[in-house]
């Protein structure tokens, strides 16, 4: 079950706020999608275009995983916080 999950699509309101939530803190950082796409490209052993990575964040079909490397990529980290 999990291994399908990675490829579900999500709403379109999430896909936005995720794409948001991203360039905010690439625009925060001082990096493009350009600078990402060769972050990744020198650091995860696999190429990536600025053009993949912004199809992938308006489809809302952003793996986790990937999410989970450019905050690594990034200095930050993905926290769970549970609701109240």
């Amino acid at each position: 079950i999990w291994g399908n999950m990675a490829n579900i699509k999500i709403d379109e309101e999430k896909a936005i706020k995720i794409q948001r939530f991203l360039k905010s803190i690439l625009a925060i950082e001082g990096l493009s999608l350009t600078d990402l796409a060769k972050l990744i490209t020198e650091n995860c052993n696999r190429s990536e275009i600025p053009q993949t990575i912004s199809q992938k964040l308006k489809r809302g079909t952003i793996k986790y995983i990937e999410m989970q490397e450019i905050a690594d990529l990034l200095g930050y980290n993905i926290e769970w916080v549970k609701r109240k």
